[in-house]
This record gives structure tokens, C-alpha cells and sequence, in this order.
């Protein structure tokens, strides 16, 4: 053990990354779903008390099963997280940094530019989550491409007027379940759950297969949690490779980074190509792929218990939200532009 840090210099470390095993064993769940609504980068879902919402793009669209999304709200710039009060107050972040609180606009903080997840506690507290200091919240590739780690978390409590940061130094906080007075956050680059409180940080889970986004939860307990891309070795190498990773940074256009994506397999320029294993025509769903869907149930100490794929020869790809509402589970795929509608007693059903 005492020679491993002098043997790396020479044989290099290895790059491992965990499988998807246990309750991440790989199904096609997410692509056999039916398609709620088709919605362009769905990204971000709610519930009002008069139904559900989504994001993309610029606005929020309301979604009802086998009906075209109808326009609900639009701002003047990408809405980046989204969230309701217990009260039925709705609550949406832009990349501009604004919140708009029902009819309200306002700045957050001077500190907060690149705002991933709002969640409200039952206190009526507003938790948010800022994934990087340094990034706006569309250049996350290249925050993880540089090793960020300046993501914070704030707090709101009811009826106060100004945000408290919680925690920083994080990599790229995305997703926020509030908990017990604290808070549970999905750490992405880190790949990682972690509970925000009081005392120090305390990991939750680790060693999780892909990038985790949004968190949300379940009724009767425990919660949901998004990966909107999995962990590959091609990636995991280029990261540990300071020089190629700066130079492909600095000549290479981002959707052609060997990195992490939404979506893949739509232009011949995309790296891992050959990695796509294909015999007799057949797109192996085992291929490395730089995108991939994943929704995973956890119990109420935040262990995984099962869990909705969508594999590497899927199309319902960069899941970053989800919403579970009378025995349904209402699934956006950013990366496979569409809203899908699952009834959880099927795979209850199933699992039998």
C-alpha cells in the first residue's frame, strides 16, 4: 500500500468505474414507457395543483397524457429549475440567475449565476442549488472538464427575504431533497449523494454508475433520483489526462468532447463511435455511450431499491427529472425530447 503512490508514477492509476448491478441492473423500462407528450430538451417537472408542468427552453408547458404540450408561462431566457410551495406557489429559475416567485421577479444573491434545482421543504423553506461559481449552468460540460468544485447550496426560510449560503465547495450540485431540516444533494461530479444539515456534510451514497441530476420524492418515503449520464472508462481516462483534456477544450467544439451528453448518436462527428458495438445491424445496448436514461428508487436512508434504463441503444436518454403522483411516474428526457407517462403497478407487477 505504502508503494502504490510511487508505483502510479510508472504504471499509471486505474481507471474502475461501478457496473450497473444490484438495483442498477440494466432494463429497457424507459424506452418500453409510452410517451406522455413530445417536448423538446424536457428538462424540469412539476406539479401544480391544477396539473403538471415541464420546461424547456424558455417556458413551461403543461402535460396531460396523450394531448400536445400546451404553452403555460415564458421568460427571457432558459428556465433552469422549477419548483412548487406547499402552498401552490411556483417557483422558476433562469440561466440569467432571476427567480421568479409566482408573479414576483427578483436576484437571489450576487453569488448565485447558475442556479440547477429549487426545492421547497414542507416548512415552506426554498432550497437552491447553484452547480458552479465559475459556469453558467450551459457550459456544464466544461465545468466538469476542469474539475469544478465551486457549487453551493442555499436556503430561504419562510417568509425571510434573502438566501443563506449552506455549503460550498461542491462539484456541481444539481438535485435537492429537503429532509428532517436539512437537506439531501445529488453531487454530480463527485457522483454522489450527500445530507446538508447542521453538522458536517455526511455522505449518503457513493459510487454511483453516472452522473446523478434531480432528486424528488416518493410517496410513502424514500425518493427518486436522476442520472442523466452514465460513467464510462473513455471519459474517466481523458479526465485523469490534464494536457489532451485543456488542448481538446481549447481545438474541439463542446458537443464533440469526449464527455458526458444529453444525447448521442445524432452526427458521424461524435466521439465513441466505434465503442457503439453493432452486429448484424444490431446496436449492442452493453456499447460504451456517452448518454444514457436512468431514473432509481431509493428507500428513506437513501439506498437504491430498483431502478428504469433506457441503454446505450435507447433513445429516452438524459433523464433529469422525475415526479411520482397517484401510482404514476412521470419521467423527462431531455435527451429523448419527450415526457413518459409509467404506471408503477406494471412494474410492481413485473417485479413479481
Amino acid at each position: 500500500m505504502i508503494l502504490d503512490p510511487v508505483l502510479d508514477l510508472f504504471r499509471g492509476k486505474a481507471v474502475t468505474i461501478p457496473p450497473f448491478d444490484g438495483a442498477f441492473r440494466p432494463n429497457t423500462r424507459l424506452d418500453d414507457a409510452d410517451a406522455a407528450a413530445t417536448l423538446a430538451e424536457a428538462d424540469n417537472l412539476a406539479r401544480l395543483p391544477d396539473g403538471l408542468v415541464a420546461s424547456s427552453g424558455n417556458a413551461l408547458y403543461r402535460i396531460e397524457a396523450g394531448k400536445e404540450p400546451v404553452p403555460f408561462r415564458s421568460f427571457g431566457a432558459p428556465v433552469a429549475a422549477v419548483d412548487v410551495s406547499p402552498s401552490g406557489e411556483l417557483a422558476v429559475a433562469t440561466e440569467t440567475g432571476a427567480l421568479h416567485v409566482g408573479d414576483r421577479e427578483e436576484k437571489p444573491h450576487a453569488g448565485i449565476g447558475c442556479v440547477t434545482a429549487l426545492a421547497y421543504g414542507p416548512d415552506g423553506a426554498l432550497w437552491l442549488a447553484n452547480g458552479s461559481a465559475a459556469h453558467a449552468r450551459s457550459q456544464w460540460s466544461q465545468d466538469l472538464m476542469l474539475h469544478g468544485s465551486s457549487g453551493s447550496v442555499w436556503k430561504r426560510p419562510a417568509g425571510a427575504t434573502a438566501f443563506e449560503r449552506v455549503a460550498d465547495g461542491l462539484a456541481f450540485p444539481y438535485g435537492l431533497l429537503p429532509v428532517d431540516g436539512g437537506v439531501v444533494v445529488s453531487e454530480s461530479w463527485r457522483h454522489r449523494l450527500l445530507r446538508i444539515g447542521t453538522g458536517a456534510p455526511a455522505e449518503l451514497l457513493a459510487k454511483l454508475p453516472g452522473y446523478p441530476a434531480r432528486l424528488s420524492p416518493a410517496p410513502g418515503g424514500g425518493a427518486w433520483l436522476c442520472l442523466f449520464a452514465p460513467r464510462n472508462r473513455l471519459i474517466e481516462f481523458v479526465l485523469q489526462e490534464e494536457h489532451y483534456r485543456l488542448d481538446m477544450l481549447a481545438t474541439v467544439p463542446p458537443s464533440y468532447w469526449i464527455a458526458p451528453a444529453f444525447s448521442s448518436g445524432r452526427s458521424f462527428l461524435e466521439p465513441l463511435q466505434c465503442g457503439g458495438i453493432r452486429t448484424m445491424g444490431v446496436h449492442k445496448p452493453w456499447s460504451p455511450s456517452r448518454s444514457y436514461g436512468l431514473a432509481v428508487r431509493l428507500d428513506e436512508k437513501m439506498r437504491p431499491l430498483f431502478s428504469l434504463h433506457s441503454r446505450a441503444n435507447g433513445t429516452r436518454h438524459g433523464v433529469c427529472s422525475v415526479v411520482e403522483e397517484a401510482g404514476r411516474l412521470w419521467v423527462a428526457s431531455r435527451g429523448g425530447d419527450c415526457v413518459l407517462d409509467i404506471d408503477l403497478a406494471d412494474l410492481a407487477r413485473e417485479a413479481r
